[in-house]
């Protein structure tokens, strides 16, 4: 297990059945800042090295997920032991950073039987699970291709993904050589109406393909479709950069400690352009959303790297027009699909590696998945639990699948410890009875980390079962998916379509793939007239009404809202009003304002005994607003 420091509290006991997390009990890679603390004013940052200046009677542990642990030294206690206490953590911290270096944890190390846990979910790591995954999403025009089964075409890429039906193997690897780091076009979506998305690397420009290698790249980008629309993901969005400055701005705005006065904080969460860069993403991906759902079509997003912003946006276009994607199944899938199996660089964006490609990327997803929650709180069957839940996993060294960069880095490390890697076979899924194995633990076995209690909390108590899969539009839906114009190719870029000549940049000569100039479109600056674009033309097909199922999020002003229960949870006065999530959990709230209330009441003047209530009665707003009015002592009622 990765070292960690962990408190017991007075009465505190350790459970048994969840072994591995605490509220008390910080993994020492998770520490951001250690303060010794001594009265009111004494504060000292604590470093590998420093001497203390004075007997800390508190120390304040700072997380790098936001978190703040205040742990007090009382007298009588562990006060005589302050001094080496606190540099216990700090030596350990330092030297734990120098590793760098975790294994995971496997099932018996964590107390489990070893062979007989099945993954929660597909880890999307066998042929089998791919296999299963095509079918479920009826793609009937792709299978499953085993050419990277070795890791000898990408080691970034999953040993299997999916390509078109009549593309060859030996033409898939030809054709990949061509793209940046080997990551050529493959599926990450199939529209049930029709439509394809399809995410890949940047053209590889220096290199020198012949005529079979362009026409395979072109079948592989066309995917069957006469229309076909080009993304360039890194257009309008934030450079790796941007994330991580953005990000480190946000997280010092919201410690403790900031020196910010009130009255200028929110000015200061503006200059941190964090709520911007979400407002970018969440706009791209509806426009994107609207490309995928309005016509029969491949979409092909396309990023340099094809492991950042490509995740993103397939990721959440795929929240915006599946249901199936909003449960907790379908969400925990899918981005074991998108990041992990994906390559998504967990390790050096999250700073695990030392690099100066430090990003927090999958942080920027999830907080984009939040703000649809807020928007769209019955159409999610997981609650602001399970992404706080999810935040805070890629800080806890526990399990492999934030700790690698790539889907082979966690094999190999797999191999070493041992552990069970299952290879498809038709007809044999699980491994030979008799022999022992070790199997690695994932992010997703939620209940070795957390209790019933908790996990019961990841469900949304407001999620209306009419909006699951099961309700959904029948496969396939020709009533709103109307073919494209044929033969056209298009770049989609600052929320306008613009025709392009060719599809790969090594042709000397336009492509056959031509446009027609009465398929020129108009601009459109936002998703809404990017949508009416797509609905309303051509005129003679008259308006179509938005597909069912669809979600098109709004991005203006107020409606993009600061994560607080996640960002201020280290300011508990900030939290007031943000902890209940349950029915029984806004009935305990609502009991605890009605005695705040009682107790701050004035006293009822002798007119009013006639009218006197009963202590126990509900208060509607309008009466808690007049008994507020006359109070001295205001406080706030905060509503997430």
């Amino acid at each position: 297990m990765p070292p960690r420091v962990t408190f017991q509290p007075c009465g505190w006991q350790w459970n048994q059945d969840t072994p591995l997390n605490s509220e008390y009990d910080f993994a020492l890679v998770n520490i951001g800042r250690l303060e010794a603390v001594s009265g009111l004013s004494r504060v000292q940052l604590l470093r590998p090295g420093s001497l203390h200046k004075f007997i800390p009677e508190e120390i304040l542990i700072h997380g790098r997920d936001f978190r703040l642990l205040r742990v007090g030294f009382e007298a009588g206690g562990l006060e005589p032991q302050a001094f080496q206490v606190t540099m216990a953590i700090v030596q350990a911290r330092a030297q734990s950073n120098q590793a760098q270096q975790y294994s995971g944890i496997t099932l018996s190390k964590a107390g489990q039987g070893s062979g007989s846990r099945k993954p929660p979910i597909p880890l999307m790591e066998t042929a089998e699970d791919w296999e299963t995954e095509r079918k479920k999403q009826a793609a009937r025009g792709w299978r499953v291709s085993t050419v990277n089964e070795r890791f000898d075409v990408a080691t970034s890429l999953p040993r299997y993904f999916w390509v078109p039906n009549r593309i060859l193997d030996s033409e898939v690897r030809r054709a990949y050589g061509h793209f940046h780091q080997g990551r050529g076009p493959r599926l990450s979506w199939h529209h049930p109406g029709g439509s394809d998305l399809l995410r890949c690397g940047g053209f590889y420009t220096a290199s020198d393909p012949n005529k079979e290698d362009i026409r395979a790249v072109e079948l592989m980008l066309q995917a069957g479709h006469s229309d076909v629309v080009l993304v360039d993901t890194m257009d309008e969005l934030p450079s790796l950069a941007d994330v991580q400055l953005a990000h480190l701005r946000l997280r010092a705005l919201c410690l403790p400690d900031s020196s910010v006065a009130e009255d200028k904080w929110l000015s200061a969460l503006e200059g941190t352009r964090w709520l911007d860069y979400v407002r970018a993403c969440l706009r791209k991906a509806s426009d994107i959303s609207v490309l995928v759902t309005s016509r029969v079509r491949s979409v092909i997003l396309q990023e340099r790297g094809d492991r950042d912003l490509n995740g993103l946006l397939s990721s959440l276009v795929q929240l915006l027009s599946a249901p199936e994607a909003r449960t907790l199944f379908g969400f925990q899938s899918l981005v074991q699909r998108e990041w992990v199996a994906a390559g998504h660089p967990f390790l050096t964006r999250l700073g695990g590696t030392g690099a100066s490609e430090e990003a927090p990327v999958f942080l920027l997803f999830l907080d984009c998945v939040w703000q649809l929650l807020q928007q769209f709180p019955a159409d999610f069957e997981f609650s602001e639990f399970f992404l706080l839940a999810l935040h805070d996993s890629v800080r806890v060294p526990d399990t492999l699948t934030f700790l690698r960069n790539t889907p082979w880095e966690r094999g190999k490390q797999s191999g070493q410890l041992n552990s069970y890697t299952q290879v498809y076979t038709p007809g044999y899924s699980q491994p030979p009875a008799g022999n022992s194995f070790n199997l690695q633990l994932s992010v997703w076995d939620w209940d070795l980390r957390y209790s019933n209690a908790q996990i019961l909390q990841f469900q949304n108590p407001g999620y209306d079962p009419e909006h699951c899969p099961d309700s959904w539009l029948p496969r396939p839906q020709p009533s709103f998916m109307v073919p494209g114009p044929p033969s056209s190719v298009w770049l989609f870029s600052r929320g306008a379509l613009t025709p392009l000549n060719q599809l790969c940049p090594w042709r000397d000569s336009p492509s056959l793939l031509a446009v027609s100039s009465r398929w020129l479109p108009r601009p459109a600056i936002s998703s809404e007239s990017l949508a009416d674009q797509e609905w309303g033309l051509p005129s003679h097909w008259g308006a179509c009404p938005l597909p069912p199922g669809l979600l098109l999020p709004g991005y203006l002003g107020p409606q993009i809202r600061l994560w607080r229960r996640c960002y201020l949870r280290g300011r508990p006065e900030v939290q007031m009003g943000l902890s209940a999530l349950t029915v029984s959990g806004l009935q305990d709230e609502l009991s605890h304002l009605q005695e705040l209330l009682r107790k701050w009441t004035p006293r009822i003047s002798p007119e009013d005994h006639s009218k006197k209530r009963d202590p126990h009665t509900i208060l509607n707003p309008t009466e808690i607003a007049g008994i507020l009015k006359g109070q001295s002592h205001p406080f706030w009622i905060t509503r997430c």
